[in-house]
């Protein structure tokens, strides 16, 4: 086969390049520099290809490969280090290490909310909360659907009265404005 039928042969390639393209890069100009970068690796390595080979495998192959080559390097070129002795304020957060001490605390916390329950509140809460369904629940403690949805719906108000000092803030959504 001549360079110029391989080179044929590739063009008509092009659509489903794109498409398979589309399926790694999820964005049009991307996946047409894929495929533009394709169809040059496999027109400068034509003599690569072995004829009587599926040349639509060997194309995808190569994109394939194309891909994973300069999502690597993107990655290596986006990571930096900073040498200077004064880090910035804005890139304290990836020179300081995180432990366990304030997770342990909020779970403390929670745990201290949760034993301060009344009991009737308490366990179907817990039920509900380890994954039980209402009529699970309702069957278990012997009280009627209703009184178990109830008493859930106010275990979590006093959940949320006793751990105020977490409310961060965060403005809340609002559904329906009342008049």
């Amino acid at each position: 086969m001549t360079k110029i039928e391989f080179n044929t042969l590739v063009l008509r390639q092009a659509s489903s390049l794109r498409s398979y393209a589309l399926h790694f890069t999820h964005d049009a100009d991307d996946a047409n520099d894929l495929v533009q970068d394709t169809m040059l690796k496999a027109i400068t390595y034509y003599n690569k290809f072995k004829e009587g080979t599926n040349l639509k495998g060997w194309l995808y192959t190569i994109m394939k490969n194309t891909f994973i080559n300069n999502y690597r390097r993107f990655v290596k070129m986006s990571t930096f280090v900073t040498k200077s002795d004064e880090i910035s304020s804005p890139n304290l957060v990836f020179s300081s290490t995180k432990n366990q001490g304030e997770a342990k605390f909020v779970m403390d916390d929670i745990k201290r909310a949760l034993d301060r329950l009344p009991s009737d509140y308490y366990v179907p809460f817990t039920m509900y909360f380890e994954g039980h369904k209402y009529h699970e629940i309702a069957d278990h403690l012997d009280i009627p659907i209703g009184t178990v949805k109830t008493r859930i719906h106010v275990a979590r108000k006093l959940l949320k009265k006793n751990l105020k000092a977490y409310d961060n803030g965060v403005a809340k959504p609002v559904y329906a404005e009342m008049e």
